[in-house]
């Protein structure tokens, strides 16, 4: 049997985190051996007696993590076991993380300046321009950086959507097997993510559908991963982003929140981080390098943007928002006379070049 295939299943043991599976391979030797000792002899080397070491569940195990093996070869999956030299030293700083590692594309996951941006699923124009303007600094400031975030809607797609625009890859962390793909609506994003250097990565096996255990789980990766989190808009009681604030304080990562006015509703929960020193208050790049103590790249001129040539249909798109203002893709396909299908197509390469803003709702507006 391929051995990898020992801590693929090892990896899925019930509870398992790394001081624990280091002080059983540092026993046993090797993960082999705990598949493959009789129970009577694991008892008496380990000094355990539980129920994770009973005959029929490592079998089970077993055969899990053949199927995971198979899936793993048949779809070109990378792998980062918790002894590989490329696993992310910054997560295994944390005692919960997971053991293994599953993704699709090629990024480094030890990367000099790795920045998690999390945020509201309702996103507002607010909040997408602060992000936007936010990774085009870093972007322009930092060198090898990584965006990282959980490719949900709202804060999330815009992180990742802008770190494709300004060159710089991004990692999406996802709360299911790699079989799939949630919300369906972000595949293509996640496809584009993987081809311009970034990746999707998860710690569950194949078959995981995605539920509510798994993304408060999954929060702790996006949380781990990284140097720091921003958390661009939140509400004020809950929320994935400020559970993924309060574990990264947990793990002594740096917070940072834009605030926002009392009324508003998606900054309620950025106000309360700040107010509570849980976060530092953020305006821009530069409040986010003095704070984390990183060093700029030397300030070159700025060029004149360069925009690629319109074509007739993207020009009629971009008239028509100038004198709109924010519009919906519905509204917009009727008012220009154009089919839908072909709008989306014209709407992806507009956001693509930066010229539009995508917000929810299936709503546009010029950048």
């Amino acid at each position: 049997m391929n051995r990898f295939v020992y801590k693929i299943a090892f990896s899925m043991v019930r509870g398992m985190k790394p001081a624990v599976a280091n002080e059983i391979i540092n026993r046993l030797g090797s993960e082999q051996e705990f598949f493959t000792l009789p129970r009577t002899a694991l008892q008496s080397r380990l000094d355990f007696n539980g129920s994770i070491i009973d005959n029929d569940y490592r079998a089970e195990l077993l055969e899990k993590a053949r199927s995971e093996m198979e899936f793993i070869e048949s779809n070109h999956i990378e792998c980062r076991y918790f002894t590989d030299s490329d696993y992310p030293a910054r997560l295994l700083e944390c005692e919960d993380a997971p053991l293994m590692l599953y993704g699709t594309g090629a990024t480094d996951l030890n990367a000099a300046h790795m920045v998690s941006i999390v945020g509201t699923r309702n996103a507002t124009a607010y909040g997408v321009n602060f992000i936007n303007t936010l990774v085009d600094e870093l972007a322009r400031k930092i060198d090898g950086l990584v965006i990282v975030s959980g490719l949900a809607t709202g804060c999330d797609i815009t992180a990742h959507r802008r770190a494709m625009q300004a060159g710089v890859p991004t990692i999406g962390i996802v709360a299911h097997g790699l079989d799939t793909l949630y919300p369906a609506e972000h595949r293509n994003y996640a496809a584009q993510m993987v081809r311009s250097g970034g990746m999707i990565l998860t710690d569950y096996p194949h078959g995981t559908r995605p539920h509510r255990g798994n993304f408060l789980a999954r929060n702790r990766i996006v949380a781990g991963i990284s140097d720091c989190v921003v958390v661009a808009e939140s509400a004020a009681q809950r929320g994935g982003a400020l559970h993924t604030a309060k574990v990264a304080m947990l793990y002594n990562r740096d917070v940072f929140a834009l605030p926002g006015r009392t009324s508003d509703l998606y900054s309620g929960g950025c106000n309360a981080l700040i107010r509570s020193n849980t976060a530092h208050l953020i305006e821009n790049a530069d409040d986010l390098i003095h704070a984390m103590c990183w060093t700029p790249r030397p300030a070159e001129g700025q060029q004149a943007t360069m925009f690629p040539e319109l074509t007739g249909m993207q020009q009629d798109v971009v008239d028509y928002l100038r004198q709109n203002g924010e519009a919906q893709t519905n509204r917009m396909a009727i008012d220009l006379g154009i089919p839908v299908g072909q709008l989306m197509a014209t709407l992806v390469e507009l956001e693509f070049n930066g010229m539009l803003l995508s917000l929810p709702g299936a709503r546009y507006r010029l950048a």
